[in-house]
């Protein structure tokens, strides 16, 4: 293997319908109009000399470096801002260039260290490369003069250094941080010799900069340079894989010095990241390889038990002996299993088939329970499938952008980057959050429309945008008749003009102006391609469901779906929950969506597996606790997955984990989980394994191992090596024959395998005769289900309702340098900026129990109580107070409740009735929590088996 070169055109491509053809050096060169003569020459296999170039930001113009001559013109124009004109006779080399470029060069290098041999760069360093292609071989110009030699160093960002030094004023890494991620941290200060970069009034560290990576991918020489390069030195080799963080599946290059990842570098030809990357897929990789990972397999008989530490023979066999033994006494029904969200396609595929062929039952899970069931139900109710309508690149053609109940920047921050972008361009923007969230104002990014809703009335607030189309005869009445269910939408819209659905009427519940909510449904209704992408905010309520196919009746009503630019988009929260809902993690679906009631789809199954199958939907998560703690569940395999800390209602949780007598967690760490389990089996990293991840856009992108698994086993090997202890074989010798039968059995992947993505670099399913590449947009033309059927979204409110003793409401959400309940990124740099939860509480309420900015406070609701540091912060309205749950030691499902959506059983955590006082102690689960660390600890040394 060797290092991954990616070809760097100096200049974005055009998009044109026009063609142009020139000479460049003689040789004929055809490209689209609007095309730079750098781009055409490097295209044509003609290198240009280039500093400040590079090909995903617009030209600069400033090094002049990449002088030609262009016949008929005079002077010597920069290649990079000059396009390709029909005719043109264009020359890269001449004596005369060459003299100019050598002056140029000459005058960066006489204020530049000349350390080559031991900079962190050599070997990888444009500013090197390009003396030598000038052919510069000698510096008239001393160091006796004024120069930059003694400027400082910036260490201040764990992952980077900045190295003043060596900085040529290039101004790529300010044009990345404005063009490509959006920000504008970086400047450039002073004019002439006293040009410099800054990052804000003291360092990188304390400036807006939010550590996405891509100044110092963007700068040519070592003045941006990760540390882990400066480190262990340049890489030799490289593996383009998946990140396993969000759901917006960016490519990454892992690049290696032999079996040992130096670092993460964002992969250009990547279809969802384009080369873009965020702070946890750029740097915050060394999870993988943290003291705190479990190497060996342990098991124990009693959770009072010390652990033991064994071979994987005796613990798979330990754990199938345990199952045998529970279905034996307590019948088949009393054991199921959890598959994950981080976990490949393959592998949750293999956990839901252990459940249902080897266990016998359907009583499979998965955390899309606990966050987009909604979604699927919804969007399967209205449209007919149960995901996303859009590629992110559709968003180029998006002229108005509605963000409902999602924060991007935080959660989905390369694609927030893409959207910034065409905001930028002029799109128009509508937010529907109950918290001011950075889209509503930050650089160069404004809302047109804030309505800032209180939790719980998102059915009103889309039911309002939706009565002000209909009454003021905005619909795209021709695209319904067409496209639509007529009589569905002649009762929807009975419904849905009635009084109560109107601004005014909605008012007193949302507590949105009703003027607002008229100005934004115009908006929507009638300014171009309109767009939603939503999040947890809409999913995680009592009515998750109804909001979905709100917003899905939103888009039918003014034609937008089924085209570029439009669409009802989730952004998914982990790296692969539509891939775990793709593969039949739920008890009442086999992968694809088919109901196991199906006799059809369930015979398919029953031929392919050979054995019969259960027609009857399984239990969900809570249903399995529930039974647990009623004496009739008694055995769980959860793969990946930390319950107690990332399910609502600790409390509960603990009960019925606490009454199963065998607890399979698989995992990377011991987890909160594990401290109930009886056996522990180490998983793998996503750099540990093959297989493949599918994004929120319904793209199916390749993981590739990039390491050896720290355990001796992938964890589609643990189940393979579990299945067959129970006594049922699974004969797969890689994890590419498990995409082949699933690609067999699931019609929506009929035509993917590992050798199409391999070819295509990633395929968006449905993939299959019709669409032998993939679906990039959904329903064009049609919808899945035939005619698109309008639902009527009646408003109910919550039954979590505030009181006297619980007058406030709580609401969750994630930052942007956390992921999830923190088990990788707490392990890593990124505690640097969010070490803690804190709660955002607004100044009238935090003044009113006489609480001050920093004060330990008691979150208390009728389920639990935890503690946390007060943040006073008008981002949130009154009576509304805020957290993130990504640490541990916080436990913010300790105060959620049990409420949840009356469709899927999706958790009610973003309405949570609760209290905030002044704290005098750490609460009970702090405690319990901080022991189990201590506990943890001792195992991990060794002293717990002494």
């Amino acid at each position: 293997m060797a290092l991954i070169q990616e070809t760097d055109y100096g200049t974005p491509a055009r998009i044109a319908e026009t063609l142009v053809t020139l000479e460049i050096d003689g040789k004929p060169v055809t490209v689209t109009r609007g095309t730079s003569v750098m781009r055409a020459a490097i295209e044509a296999g003609v290198q240009v000399p280039k500093l400040c170039a590079t090909d995903n930001m617009e030209p600069f113009g400033s090094c002049r470096l990449c002088l030609v001559e262009i016949e008929g013109r005079r002077g010597t124009p920069a290649s990079c801002t000059t396009p390709a004109e029909p005719g043109m006779k264009v020359h890269t080399q001449s004596p005369k260039l060459a003299k100019l470029r050598r002056g140029v060069m000459e005058l960066y290098i006489s204020d530049h260290p000349l350390d080559c041999l031991t900079c962190a760069a050599n070997g990888d360093c444009e500013l090197q490369d390009m003396a030598g292609v000038v052919g510069l071989r000698e510096v008239r110009y001393g160091y006796e003069g004024k120069n930059h030699l003694k400027a400082g160093k910036d260490e201040s960002n764990p992952y980077f250094t900045f190295e003043a030094s060596k900085c040529i004023v290039c101004s790529r890494c300010v044009r990345a941080c404005e063009e490509v991620q959006g920000t504008f941290a970086l400047t450039i200060h002073g004019r002439g010799f006293d040009s410099k970069v800054a990052s804000g009034p003291t360092n990188f560290l304390d400036s807006e900069c939010v550590s996405c990576g891509a100044c110092v991918q963007a700068c040519p020489t070592a003045t941006l340079m990760d540390k882990t390069v400066i480190a262990k030195g340049q890489p030799e080799h490289s593996v383009v894989t998946t990140c396993a963080y969000c759901g917006v599946g960016c490519s990454f290059k892992a690049e290696m010095q032999g079996g040992e990842v130096v670092r993460m570098m964002p992969y250009k030809d990547g279809k969802a990241n384009h080369g873009h990357s965020c702070v946890k897929g750029r740097f915050a990789w060394g999870y993988a390889t943290h003291k705190d990972r479990i190497t060996k397999p342990m098991i124990r008989a009693k959770i009072t038990d010390p652990w033991r530490e064994v071979s994987w023979e005796e613990a798979i066999n330990y754990a199938a002996s345990e199952f045998k033994r529970i279905q034996a006494q307590y019948g088949r029904d009393s054991v199921g299993g959890i598959t994950s969200s981080r976990c490949t396609n393959e592998e949750t595929y293999l956990v839901q088939k252990l459940i249902r062929a080897a266990f016998g039952n359907n009583n499979v899970d998965t955390c899309a329970r606990v966050c987009h069931s909604p979604t699927g139900y919804g969007l399967s109710s209205t449209f007919g499938t149960s995901a996303g309508t859009q590629d992110f690149d559709s968003v180029d053609q998006t002229d108005v952008i509605m963000v409902i109940g999602a924060n991007p920047t935080d959660a989905h921050p390369v694609f927030a980057s893409h959207m910034k972008r065409r905001l930028r361009e002029g799109a128009r923007l509508i937010v529907v959050d109950p918290r001011r969230i950075d889209l509503v104002k930050s650089a160069h990014v404004k809302a047109d429309y804030h309505l800032p809703l209180r939790p719980g009335s998102n059915v009103a607030v889309m039911n309002a945008l939706a009565h002000v189309i209909v009454t003021e005869g905005l619909a795209n009445e021709p695209f319904v008749t067409e496209r639509c269910d007529v009589q569905a939408f002649a009762q929807w819209r009975e419904f849905i003009a009635e009084e109560r659905n109107s601004p005014e009427a909605t008012e007193a519940a949302s507590g949105v102006p009703a003027a607002d909510l008229r100005a934004a449904a115009r908006l929507y209704a009638t300014g171009g391609n309109a767009a939603i992408y939503y999040g947890l905010g809409v999913t995680e309520h009592s009515q998750g469901s109804t909001t979905v196919m709100a917003m899905a009746n939103l888009a039918m009503l003014t034609g937008n779906i089924g085209r570029n630019g439009v669409g009802v988009n989730p952004l998914r929260g982990q790296n692969n929950v539509q891939g775990a809902c793709d593969m039949g993690s739920f008890p009442h679906e086999f992968s694809g969506y088919r109901h196991v009631s199906n006799d059809a789809a369930r015979l398919v199954f029953e031929e392919a597996w050979h054995v019969p199958l259960q027609n009857e939907p399984g239990l969900r998560i809570s249903n399995m606790l529930d039974a647990a703690c009623e004496g009739s569940f008694k055995g769980i395999y959860i793969e990946g997955e930390d319950i107690l800390q990332s399910d609502p209602n600790t409390q509960h949780v603990t009960a019925g984990l606490a009454a199963m007598e065998c607890v399979i967690v698989q995992d990377l760490f011991l987890n909160e989980t594990a401290t109930y389990a009886h056996v522990f089996f180490p998983g793998s990293s996503f750099l540990e394994k093959d297989g493949t991840f599918t994004n929120a856009e319904r793209r199916i992108s390749r993981v590739r191992k990039a390491v050896p698994p720290v355990a001796g086993k992938a964890d589609w090997e643990i189940t393979v090596a579990f299945s067959e202890a129970l006594g049922y074989p699974m004969p797969y010798k890689h994890p590419s024959e498990i995409m082949d039968e699933i690609a067999r059995l699931t019609p929506t992947f009929t035509g993917v395998s590992f050798d199409k993505i391999d070819e295509l670099g990633s395929i968006q399913w449905p993939c299959n005769a019709k669409a032998p590449e993939g679906t990039p947009v959904m329903h064009i033309g049609g919808f899945v289900r035939g005619k698109g059927r309008f639902m009527i979204t009646q408003f109910v409110p919550t039954d979590e309702r505030t009181t006297g003793k619980f007058p406030l409401i709580l609401t969750t959400g994630r930052i942007l340098t956390q992921y999830n309940v923190g088990a990788q990124t707490a392990r890593t740099e990124n505690n640097v900026w969010h070490a803690e939860d804190v709660l955002e509480i607004h100044p009238f309420d935090a003044e009113n129990r006489g609480i001050r900015e920093g004060d330990r406070v008691s979150l208390t609701s009728r389920a639990g109580a935890t503690t946390l540091h007060a943040r006073i912060s008008e981002r949130m309205q009154p009576g509304v107070v805020y957290t993130t749950f990504h640490h541990g030691f916080t436990g913010a499902n300790v105060v959620t409740t049990e409420f949840e959506d009356w469709a899927t059983g999706c958790p009610e955590y973003k309405v949570t009735a609760v209290e905030v006082t002044l704290a005098k102690k750490m609460s009970e689960w702090q405690e319990h929590y901080l022991e189990t660390r201590r506990q943890n600890t001792q195992i991990l040394t060794g002293a717990a088996g002494d």
